[in-house]
């Protein structure tokens, strides 16, 4: 397993791959990781996603564009399909994105498959929010969805 850092204005992201980008974690919550003693470190491997990371926190990228090695079910691996398709500053339901996967009575398992993505903001679980408009679960806790959700409202205009 390889891994590296980016320096993002949310603290400092851990990326891990083999060939291909398998996961990003963030500084604090609950799905934060360290690297195994057994993991390399380098930069050469991720210089694609460092690049459009760098990008996107500039306000500057809407979409990612990398090959990604996702680990889980299909039934996850339809939701975090259709997270990609989320326009960039906007949001939807857990509902909602439950009838887009064509399952509109699955939004607790839909919120669960969320709660999983592997790669967030690549894949931009941040955007599904309570039916309310409540801020729900975030793997990198609240205050870090509320500042991505920000970040992108401001910069929309910016990046079209």
């Amino acid at each position: 397993m390889y891994y590296c850092d980016f320096e993002s204005p949310l603290g400092t992201l851990l990326l891990t791959c083999n060939e291909l980008l398998e996961s990003l974690h963030f500084p604090l919550g609950k799905t934060r990781v360290e690297p195994e003693k057994n993991w390399i470190y380098s930069k050469e491997k991720f210089m694609d996603a460092l690049f459009q990371l760098e990008a996107y926190f500039k306000g500057e990228l809407t979409r990612f564009d990398l090959e990604l090695n996702v680990q889980g079910t299909d039934f996850q691996k339809k939701v975090w399909q259709e997270l990609v398709e989320i326009p960039y500053g906007e949001t939807i339901s857990y509902g909602e994105l439950a009838k887009r996967i064509g399952n509109p009575n699955a939004s607790r398992a839909v919120g669960m498959a969320n709660g999983k993505n592997p790669i967030s903001i690549i894949v931009p679980c941040h955007r599904v929010i309570g039916k309310n408009g409540s801020l729900t679960g975030f793997g990198g806790g609240l205050e870090v969805k509320k500042n991505l959700l920000e970040f992108e409202k401001r910069n929309k205009k910016k990046a079209l």
